[in-house]
């Protein structure tokens, strides 16, 4: 059976048609990549989509969203898409359509994706467990968090909104950067810190500490400049960035019971090789009483090149309407 399988973020959509059959999951070739903001909605990025396939589209359709997926009315996060249940099967011309939360197919992708997919980061270096939590945490436009349940060789995931949780300083420096947040928004969540926007706030705060000038003003260029170690207070500002998303990943471990961490997102990626070593590490377990029992935690990355549209097949493939 065949699907077009489709990954909406607050930057980009992702589209790829992908096949569900007894092997498994099967993306075909490279997905299209299209700008959220250089297309009004869902209905006519899909329609740009189509028109490169040559053919029409399958009439069945997977979609991670990067929002609650509750209720009809479903606006993105982090950009002017409202996704509308009630309409969308007629929008985009198909029979079946399955909508998930981004971060829910990424756990999706956790479940089924091949090992080889899943490397280690920190902890012990243990396959993930065939029974339990699995906290999945990645940082890209926001910050996406889910669950991943494992029993008896079946699997059940749980979309969460964790990303939103405050924003919990652990030491001076962070109590600065609260201080600055609190002057731009009324409530300070995590995501605020840890997404690709967050980096800026953080450079920002370093910047002014060292009372130097702050010479980035868009979060991209700076993100270049950090990941190169082009700049000292770029690079300095992503270190802050990996403790305080290993905070964020302890925090939410603890929350879940988790007896594993994946950490994902586009981020993520491109942290790969940042991460362990950096502070991430000693940032994940630092929890007073309970450092030892997060120290026992095995971290992998997903490295799947697509997770988000792998995971929304799969889900497809789990949740399809009977």
């Amino acid at each position: 059976m065949q699907i077009v399988a489709v990954d909406i973020g607050g930057t980009h959509a992702r589209f790829v048609l992908a096949g569900i059959g007894p092997r498994g999951i099967e993306l075909t070739g490279e997905p299209a990549i299209l700008r959220t903001a250089d297309h009004a909605g869902l209905r006519e990025a899909w329609q740009a989509f189509a028109a490169t396939l040559g053919q029409a589209p399958p009439p069945r359709a997977a979609i991670a969203v990067a929002t609650a997926v509750v209720g009809d009315e479903m606006p993105l996060t982090n950009g002017s898409w409202v996704i509308r249940r009630s309409t969308l099967a007629r929008d985009l011309g198909v029979d079946e359509v399955t909508v998930v939360n981004d971060f829910a197919a990424v756990a999706h992708a956790v479940a089924r994706v091949p090992a080889a997919d899943l490397l280690p980061l920190a902890g012990p270096e243990l396959p993930l467990p065939a029974d339990g939590v699995i906290s999945i945490v990645g940082a890209g436009t926001g910050l996406g968090v889910a669950q991943l349940f494992r029993e008896a060789g079946r699997y059940h995931v749980l979309p969460t909104e964790g990303g939103h949780c405050s924003f919990a300083p652990q030491d001076e420096f962070e109590d600065a950067l609260l201080q600055r947040l609190r002057q731009r928004h009324a409530r300070v969540s995590i995501e605020r810190v840890v997404s690709g926007p967050g980096l800026l706030a953080i450079y920002e705060t370093v910047a002014a500490l060292a009372g130097r000038e702050a010479l980035f003003i868009d979060d991209k260029a700076l993100w270049q400049a950090a990941l190169a170690g082009s700049d000292a207070l770029a690079a300095e500002a992503l270190q802050r960035f990996c403790l305080c998303l290993g905070s964020a990943a302890g925090d939410f471990a603890l929350a879940h019971g988790a007896d594993a961490i994946v950490i994902a997102g586009g981020l993520g990626a491109r942290l790969r090789h940042h991460l362990p070593q950096s502070g991430f590490a000693a940032r994940l377990v630092a929890k007073g009483r309970f450092e030892a029992l997060l120290r026992s935690l095995p971290v992998n990355f997903i490295v799947h090149p697509q997770p988000g549209l792998y995971g929304a097949a799969a889900a497809f493939a789990v949740e399809r309407p009977q």
